[in-house]
């Protein structure tokens, strides 16, 4: 009797996939005492994706693939290293954990990609640890974390106030159609923050009521309302400190775009279209004109860090 060869069960795994986001608007008021400014923002998830995959280990260890890849730290100071330590930490367990990141949100882009990275970390180390922990637990762990990561572990559209931390959902109809100009080179989120101070001195503490057309636009799933709410405080910063922004800025309000603006800290341009068609033509824009490393399409809102793929 000839006996079939038995493959070996497949190593307990867990992938986690979390959103990229886009600021339609960000406000920005004076530096607070801990350093932190105070925002008023409106984040939008977006279908570009972390995707995080944890697998048990001795040790916690990472390693990350994907465009831009060589630029992302593997040691301590990785912020999905920091979200494994710290759930550890939190739910009193000393198991380690391999981690691989494969990166489709830009580095350093003004789209949170590390904050997704975390977040996407957060629930995967849960799962793999079956740590029990709530989602509220989560979105404290999350805060301690970053301003974004809460966003990143919630997803869909939301407000965010103190930091950007507190986070209320927005009620938003319908789907919205974003062209991205990425670049190659990044920009320091604390350094476009100085230029910002630098360019305004003291500034206002944010409105929410400011942001009142942008919410009815959301409201009304109305595209061309939304565009033209989108803001962002920190644009004129971002020019300051790459002034090469203002050329894919120009090159989408030329392509018909219902609006235009940096992503968060940038040096990502998010660009809104009619359309997932029309968002095609503002990515072959960008394409054409060759004022983008590289160039993504997607839609939003989408959910925050979820698992996509669990063995046990």
């Amino acid at each position: 009797m000839t006996l079939t060869p038995v493959a070996p069960l497949p190593e307990h795994e867990v992938r986690v996939r979390a959103p990229g986001k886009v600021n339609l608007s960000l406000r920005v008021g004076p530096r607070e005492d801990d350093g932190y400014h105070a925002v008023s923002t409106v984040f939008q998830a977006v279908s570009v994706f972390e995707e995080v995959v944890a697998t048990p280990s001795e040790q916690r260890t990472l390693t990350v693939s994907g465009p831009q890849a060589e630029l992302v730290p593997t040691d301590g100071s990785n912020l999905a290293l920091r979200a494994a330590a710290l759930l550890a930490e939190r739910a009193g367990i000393d198991d380690g954990v391999h981690l691989h990141l494969h990166k489709g949100v830009p580095v350093a882009g003004g789209m949170a990609g590390g904050s997704a990275d975390a977040a996407a970390t957060l629930v995967a180390c849960d799962a793999l640890w079956r740590t029990g922990l709530s989602r509220d637990d989560l979105l404290e762990l999350a805060a301690e974390l970053g301003s974004d990561v809460p966003f990143s572990l919630a997803g869909h559209t939301a407000v965010g106030s103190g930091r950007g931390h507190l986070l209320t959902p927005a009620l938003s109809r319908g789907e919205f159609h974003w062209a991205f100009a990425v670049q190659d080179r990044g920009l320091s989120t604390a350094e476009v923050y100085a230029a910002f101070d630098d360019l305004h001195g003291t500034a206002i503490v944010p409105d929410q009521d400011d942001d009142v057309p942008l919410m009815q636009a959301l409201r009304a799933g109305d595209p061309r309302a939304l565009g033209a709410a989108l803001h962002n405080d920190l644009q004129m910063a971002a020019l300051e400190l790459d002034p090469g922004l203002a050329e894919p800025l120009a090159v989408a309000q030329d392509a018909g775009a219902l609006g235009v603006v940096v992503s968060g800290s940038g040096p990502t341009v998010a660009a809104l279209g009619r359309s997932r068609q029309h968002a095609l033509v503002l990515a072959a824009a960008f394409t054409a004109s060759g004022v983008a490393d590289r160039v993504l399409t997607a839609a939003g809102p989408v959910a925050g860090a979820r698992v996509v793929s669990s063995t046990d």
